[in-house]
């Protein structure tokens, strides 16, 4: 198989994974702001807490390999991305196991004792490394699968389908943590947060608006401007708007961390450790560790 071909499946593939990654990143951010989240037990808002930086951390590692292929490739399809494409995958998926458990045991336990929910949780964790690592480590192939030859340049028409589709990889996040950005907002538990969290949400919500925009704009070039037809220009100016999108959306990410962190823990510096904690992670995987790979390849 052509490297462009199986550099177009893994991006792909990564779309798959966000889109479930976004579920229970949305049920995260918006459970901490139901009424019934404040009579939960301390152990059960704190794994709900726990849930937002695990899945955050998966996001940043299936966001990685676009942003790496945007500032230190160029676009130009390579051996490098694909193993990184591969690697963060692989990563990303244990702490959507992790957090997929979390939830599953707090939601079991508003319809049954704690038991039965605590075994059924642990049930599909097992089931999750079973089928996401178990079944792939038996089915992987001896030889090496990336390609090793020199590689043609890539040409115009594949560099263009790979930059919609990396911005088709980013997207999902964005309209699903703006969608409830704006729900919140209409919640009583909402109404009770200090006017510094307050703050926080209204500057994220506007973060993340403006990521949306970014992330939407190649594809309204693309077609109103271009035509849809292939173009150097177009795949210059599509890839500034892919480049800058994750900076707003990484900032709004922190900062409804800190949000949900006001709600979720009864402290004054856990909001901020998760809130800095995100920040540079985030923004270390997505432009820090590019940039160094750039300058230093």
């Amino acid at each position: 198989m052509k490297l462009e071909r199986q550099l177009k499946l893994a991006l792909d593939e990564n779309r798959l994974l966000i889109f479930g990654s976004q579920v229970l990143f949305g049920f995260q951010f918006n459970g901490i702001f139901q009424q019934q989240f404040g009579q939960l037990p301390t152990a059960y808002r704190a794994l709900i807490g726990a849930g937002l930086p695990l899945l955050m951390a998966a996001l940043a590692l299936l966001i990685t390999p676009s942003m790496h292929h945007r500032l230190v490739e160029a676009g130009e399809d390579s051996p490098r991305v694909l193993r990184l494409v591969t690697g963060c995958a692989g990563i990303a998926l244990l702490p959507v196991a992790v957090a997929l458990s979390f939830d599953i045991f707090v939601a079991l336990t508003r319809i049954m004792e704690g038991g039965p929910s605590l075994w059924i949780a642990t049930a599909f964790f097992a089931l999750a490394l079973l089928c996401w690592y178990a079944v792939a480590w038996l089915c992987r192939r001896k030889e090496p699968p990336m390609p090793s030859k020199p590689h043609e340049p890539t040409p115009l028409t594949t560099k263009v389908e790979q930059l919609l589709t990396e911005a088709r990889v980013i997207i999902p996040g964005a309209k699903a943590l703006l969608g409830f950005q704006l729900t919140v907002t209409l919640t009583q538990a909402f109404g009770q947060l200090p006017p510094t969290a307050k703050t926080a949400h209204a500057i994220a919500l506007c973060c993340i608006g403006l990521s949306v925009i970014l992330l939407m704009a190649p594809a309204s070039v693309h077609r109103i401007a271009f035509s849809g037809e292939d173009d150097p220009q177009f795949l210059k100016i599509g890839s500034v708007f892919v480049i800058a999108a994750p900076l707003p959306l990484a900032l709004g990410m922190a900062l409804d961390s800190y949000v949900a962190a006001s709600r979720a823990f009864q402290s004054e510096w856990a909001p901020l450790v998760l809130a800095g904690g995100a920040a540079v992670g985030l923004l270390g995987c997505w432009y820090g560790y590019p940039v160094w790979r750039r300058r230093y390849r």
